[in-house]
């Protein structure tokens, strides 16, 4: 079992917008950085992640996500009328896949990038490395586990650090 973090922007695309949708299931769409999506090739079924809110105030880890359909072409890639349309990316040859996630869990209270700042084991997380843009990053099996254990000790006192 490996454990990663995909962002999107809430407006874009919600954990919300995930519950929504059909099965409770999405393609997770629109990975155009190469780091990013050797991730997605080498992700698993059954495989968890945390939904991730970004360029929101304030960003944060609002739920849990589970892989149920393993790395595959990214047909929009290949869709002219697609803002993710690339013409260098073909049937034959495609430069770009996505993975299949399924809602798992939303959390009662999101935690916020200032409150994971504050948790102690997960001062090497990518999420809260300076620079780091990735919109899917592997999350360590140790920190997936504090950020669990934070939620569940922490519900009833988080408060919004605006």
């Amino acid at each position: 079992m490996q454990y990663w973090l995909f962002k999107s922007e809430p407006t874009t695309f919600s954990i919300d917008d995930l519950v929504n949708a059909p099965r409770k299931t999405t393609c997770w769409e629109g990975v155009r950085n190469y780091q990013a999506r050797n991730f997605l090739k080498s992700m698993n079924v059954g495989d968890l992640g945390f939904f991730y809110h970004s360029n929101t105030d304030p960003p944060a880890i609002v739920g849990i996500v589970k892989v149920v359909k393993a790395a595959y072409p990214d047909a929009f890639a290949f869709d002219l009328k697609s803002r993710y349309f690339d013409p260098r990316s073909s049937q034959d040859s495609p430069r770009w896949f996505l993975v299949d996630v399924q809602f798992v869990k939303k959390f009662p209270q999101a935690l916020h990038l200032d409150q994971l700042r504050t948790v102690k084991g997960l001062e090497k997380m990518e999420l809260l490395r300076k620079g780091s843009r990735l919109s899917i990053q592997p999350v360590r099996p140790e920190e997936w586990q504090r950020v669990l254990d934070f939620v569940q000790n922490n519900t009833k006192h988080f408060s919004n650090p605006k």
